[in-house]
């Protein structure tokens, strides 16, 4: 039986779907990704899957190109023949569906987060809502990573409950992130961001915050960790973001392969998000690791976060207030930061191993190959 895995980046199946692949795999399923090509694509083909090249413009809306996008999918579908299709990511969820449909193929979808199209309203929601309706009415699953997504897909009519389910995110490996060995040689208390620097990700938020902060406790370190990119519409704005680094408010990290390091030398994690998120992977790492959180009260973000047993919960989009939990999550003592982080570590394995995505997988691949109701 052939899977095919649709995504809009090699990057994205190597850091999040890669035990999917190896379980796939192990269970006697040829997998090929359809992606487009990038530094990721031969670290993906180690995994044991095949790999077929396909053109996808994650960020443009050029009705045109969107129509040659639809075409590939239709074309890679027709002459890979898959037996089922996973589809991750607006694009490939929204054209991977039509193609499928129109081919007969049986495909999952899964909504990783709803970005900024569900955040503006206007004739940018009305037309995602339309495109969803559409691609999603024949699709046998539609994963989502939050109660809220869930929630506004089934009151809304664009699935059937029939179709609709609830994972943790894209789940985590608590075997690979891990409470560190030992106590944190002391410092000054250290805060990380991992994540694009992005508007919506509250970049912006963050750094008023910690301004804020660090009127009052001068000592507060900012780490922010992910992608810079200038040309990105959406990105934080370059000079205060740049501003801000020159003048120690935060210090730039950059990239890296490897994030455990960077997650075992920080005494939190604040994801200040409200760009409607899944289940931001950050957050998960983060509680895996044992450590405490502070994340806006959004889509997504709010879900690894009992507030005040594992961290605090911020307004969105309100500086003054992360601020204030920010000093909150500083000034907690030894002991109370030590409870804390066992409740993310406990959290992160009741609700959150990576197992309990693939289970749901497996079983869902299981019934769409055998032609039995899932």
């Amino acid at each position: 039986m052939k899977i095919l895995i649709a995504y809009n980046t090699c990057w994205y199946v190597f850091n999040f779907r890669r035990p999917l692949i190896r379980a796939l795999l192990a269970a006697g399923y040829e997998v090929t990704v359809l992606a487009p090509r990038d530094e990721y694509t031969d670290r993906v083909m180690e995994t044991g899957a095949a790999f077929r090249d396909i053109a996808i413009d994650s960020k443009g809306n050029n009705p045109l190109k969107d129509l040659g996008t639809i075409v590939a999918f239709f074309r890679a579908y027709r002459e890979l023949k898959p037996d089922l299709v996973l589809q991750y990511t607006i694009k490939p969820n929204l054209y991977g569906s039509i193609a499928a449909r129109f081919l007969r193929i049986p495909a999952v979808c899964n909504i990783t987060g709803l970005g900024a199209a569900f955040n503006r309203g206007g004739i940018t929601e009305a037309v995602a809502r339309l495109l969803y309706r559409a691609s999603f009415s024949s699709v046998r699953r539609v994963f989502f990573q939050n109660p809220d997504d869930y929630g506004l897909f089934l009151s809304s009519g664009l699935v059937k409950e029939a179709q609709a389910d609830l994972l943790p995110g894209s789940g985590v490996d608590t075997d690979r992130f891990a409470p560190s060995p030992g106590p944190r040689p002391d410092g000054p208390f250290s805060f990380l961001f991992i994540g694009r620097l992005l508007k919506e990700k509250g970049v912006e938020d963050l750094i008023a915050a910690a301004r804020l902060a660090r009127a009052e406790a001068p000592e507060l370190r900012f780490r922010l960790l992910g992608r810079f990119d200038p040309t990105d519409a959406h990105t934080a704005d370059p000079a205060l973001v740049r501003a801000a680094a020159d003048d120690g408010t935060i210090e730039l990290l950059g990239e890296t392969d490897d994030v455990r390091p960077i997650i075992r030398a920080a005494d939190c994690v604040v994801l200040p998000s409200y760009y409607r998120e899944g289940t931001p992977r950050s957050l998960l790492e983060a509680i895996a690791s044992g450590k405490p959180v502070v994340a806006a009260d959004s889509v997504g973000t709010r879900e690894p976060v009992r507030d005040g047993v594992n961290g605090f919960l911020h307004r969105p989009r309100d500086p003054a207030d992360l601020a204030a939990k920010i000093l909150a999550m500083a000034r907690q003592d030894g002991a109370a930061l030590a409870d804390m982080g066992a409740a993310s570590r406990a959290y992160a394995l009741e609700r959150f191993r990576e197992e309990i995505v693939i289970e749901k997988y497996l079983e869902i691949v299981a019934a769409c190959v055998n032609g039995t109701r899932p």
